[in-house]
């Protein structure tokens, strides 16, 4: 079966602007990144899709006390990397990416699927922008000062 070209992409985050980042496990390279996935089926509304990923990548509830889920009202649109191609259906070469943030009250222990993800980190918001492999994504981190509410 193959990926629905639309996605999202959650920035996990502190109100004091600490960013979670996760590397993944099928890149040679260190691939840092926020939490990123696919809808499991087209009429799925981004916002379940978020929720479900950030809870299948980290075990973190985003209806938990203290957490709010942002819809940015943002999507990037991108070439799918060649390496990653063959998830997708011929044809397919560009994803739609939803951004989202989710604020935590404070930096905590993750649960990592060691088949995706092979380490954590939390870190201020600038170093992860640096850190991020994603240039979408790096983007996504550094607008995260004008995206919270106070």
């Amino acid at each position: 079966m193959y990926k629905i070209p639309e996605s999202v992409l959650v920035v996990v985050h502190t109100p004091g602007l600490d960013v979670l980042l996760i590397r993944r496990a099928d890149s040679v390279e260190p691939f840092w990144q926020s939490v990123t996935g696919s809808k499991d089926a087209l009429h799925e509304p981004y916002a379940v899709t978020a929720v479900r990923e950030v809870r299948e990548e980290t075990g973190l509830d985003p209806h938990a006390p203290g957490c709010v889920l942002r819809d940015w009202g943002l999507e990037n649109v991108y070439t799918i990397y060649p390496h990653w191609q063959h998830r997708y259906a011929p044809g397919v070469w560009h994803n739609t990416e939803r951004v989202f943030g989710l604020q935590v009250p404070a930096p905590q222990a993750v649960a990592l699927n060691p088949r995706e993800h092979t380490a954590y980190a939390w870190m201020g918001w600038r170093e992860a922008a640096d850190c991020c492999t994603s240039p979408s994504n790096a983007e996504a981190i550094l607008l995260l000062p004008r995206m919270i509410t106070p």
